[in-house]
């Protein structure tokens, strides 16, 4: 099952507890979020006017290797947080919101809770 399957069918935390599967593939998303420079990459992606980055532009922003940067970019991608298109030499990225919009609907908890 992939991870927006999960995710799509999560109920929000208040009204049913996950099973283990969907806590396994929840729980990957928030592992890929829960490192600095990949939570800094898609704030770059979902920042930039457009909607959509190049790659060029996401490597400009770290001192680190053009292949830690792509090891980051895979993860977030394998998880379902961004999307990638290849324009002749480069690739850009874009959000993909339907991933983010099921975290947050997961997560979204009556002020009464």
């Amino acid at each position: 099952m992939e991870l927006l399957e999960i995710l799509e069918c999560s109920p929000p935390l208040t009204r049913e507890p996950l099973d283990a599967q969907q806590a396994a593939g929840v729980a990957q998303v928030f592992k890929a979020l829960g490192d600095p420079v990949r939570l800094r990459i898609l704030s770059i992606v979902a920042s930039h006017a457009g909607g959509e980055v190049c790659v060029c532009d996401i490597t400009g922003a770290f001192e680190l290797s053009q292949p830690t940067i792509s090891h980051h970019l895979k993860v977030l991608k394998e998880v379902g947080l961004l999307t990638s298109e290849r324009r002749a030499p480069w690739v850009y990225y874009r959000l993909v919101p339907e991933t983010l919009a099921e975290l947050s609907a997961l997560l979204n908890t009556p002020s009464t809770v």
